[in-house]
């Protein structure tokens, strides 16, 4: 164990020092290097797929189920899907460097806020080896230093595609330790790195429910977290019913089994008995299961009532909870107590309803007349997220590289002292 620790302060420590070099890292040389990452995924193709056939067969043998293997699994075309979102990363607007709000104050000093990387973050991921390139290109372009910790089923891809990227900052002549995957697998590792608050500026989580409470619980360094994604449509009394349908479908159909898909759907009652009928046929076409409140059931047969445990579950599959309610505002309370601050909808007519909405509803995004499904960094413009936060502190909702970036205050005087 003590061999250990050690072997996970010296990754750390390799990581502050490398940061000082990336925060000083001029933007074309950020983007030479993330191009030159590009094409290096394609050169070393065959290396990327040969790793991650050891690491198939690993888990073939340990039981995992398709899905799983499905997620771990990188061909030809999951290579080019890196390589495409490596140029584009590239292509972004640097944050780093960036000024604002200068002023100058009664004393004659000038004020103003400039953006800087946050330093070493830790990202702890499951599964997709693909998150290894997403994130660590993020971050550099962000100025940041990055440290991985893959899930064990992926090591060997994790540790093929950092050896490409740090490969590539040797030869820009910059110290690979700005990019680490940790070579180990025990989970101990884990444990004494989210103890490295002297080395990391922050850990962002990203996978289960599971893991984001595990990471959180033992961190001592701060987490930007995200539990789950509870995410619902309210369809105000002035709803239009065509608009309600094709809204609510999209956020469930399209993909069920991600952050951002509905969960629960919740009717005005001067409304139901027209519009809740027309959505549930429309979902029941794509045969989600609908579990409703007695008012739902009556007024939709087919559907089934619900339990006291659906509600405010993250379901993550053709199932939906349904709620009839008797104002906006018994709306937004079933939001505040079951919701988990994601994505929440308000589908009306009324201007004044949706202000009301927008501002009382606390979520990382708030939306009306459009569905859950646009909450996500690349629809949003950011051009590519490390994630959705839920919590506020930095960042409340898709991380993009503003988001991987703080501000600090800089101060131009010509000589001014404090009377």
């Amino acid at each position: 164990m003590e061999q250990l620790e050690q072997s996970i302060i010296e990754i750390a420590g390799k990581a502050k020092k490398a940061s000082r070099i990336m925060a000083n890292l001029p933007t074309a040389t950020k983007n030479q290097i993330l191009l030159d990452i590009a094409d290096a995924l394609v050169e070393e193709q065959k290396e990327i797929m040969a790793e991650n056939a050891k690491d198939l067969q690993a888990a073939k043998e340990k039981g995992l189920s398709p899905a799983m293997l499905n997620r771990l699994q990188i061909d030809e075309q999951g290579i080019a899907s890196m390589v495409q979102g490596v140029k584009e990363i590239a292509a972004l607007e640097d944050p780093v460097g960036e000024v604002e709000e200068m002023r100058q104050r009664p004393s004659g000093i000038s004020v103003g806020r400039m953006r800087v990387p946050l330093g070493v973050i830790c990202m702890i991921y499951e599964s997709r080896p693909n998150v290894t390139i997403d994130a660590a290109t993020l971050c550099l372009k962000a100025g940041n230093v990055v440290i991985l910790r893959g899930g064990s089923e992926a090591i060997n891809s994790n540790v093929a595609l950092a050896k490409i990227m740090q490969q590539v900052l040797e030869n820009h002549n910059i110290d690979s330790s700005v990019v680490q995957v940790l070579p180990m697998t025990d989970r101990a590792a884990v444990d004494i790195l989210l103890k490295q608050e002297e080395y990391i500026d922050l850990v962002i989580p990203r996978g289960g429910e599971g893991l984001i409470r595990a990471v959180t619980e033992k961190s001592m360094i701060p987490v930007l977290k995200h539990y789950k994604g509870v995410c619902h449509a309210y369809v105000d009394r002035s709803a239009d019913p065509k608009m309600a349908v094709d809204i609510v479908y999209n956020g469930k159909v399209q993909r069920p089994g991600v952050c951002n898909a509905l969960e629960g759907l919740l009717v005005h009652e001067e409304c139901a008995a027209t519009i809740l009928p027309q959505i549930a046929a429309k979902l029941q076409e794509s045969n989600v299961t609908l579990l409703g409140c007695l008012k739902s059931c009556s007024l939709v047969p087919s559907m089934k009532p619900a339990a006291d445990e659906d509600w405010g579950t993250e379901f993550l599959d053709l199932i939906m909870v349904v709620k009839v309610v008797s104002s906006m505002t018994e709306a937004m309370e079933y939001i505040a107590e079951h919701g988990s601050q994601h994505t929440e909808i308000i589908i009306t007519d009324s201007y004044e309803r949706s202000q009301t909405f927008l501002r009382s509803v606390d979520a990382s995004a708030v939306m009306v007349n459009a569905s859950s499904r646009f909450n996500d960094g690349g629809q949003f413009g950011l051009g590519a997220e490390i994630g959705i936060s839920t919590t506020k502190l930095h960042a409340y909702g898709p991380m993009g590289l503003k988001e991987l970036t703080t501000r600090k205050f800089i101060v131009y005087g010509q000589g001014e002292i404090r009377q």
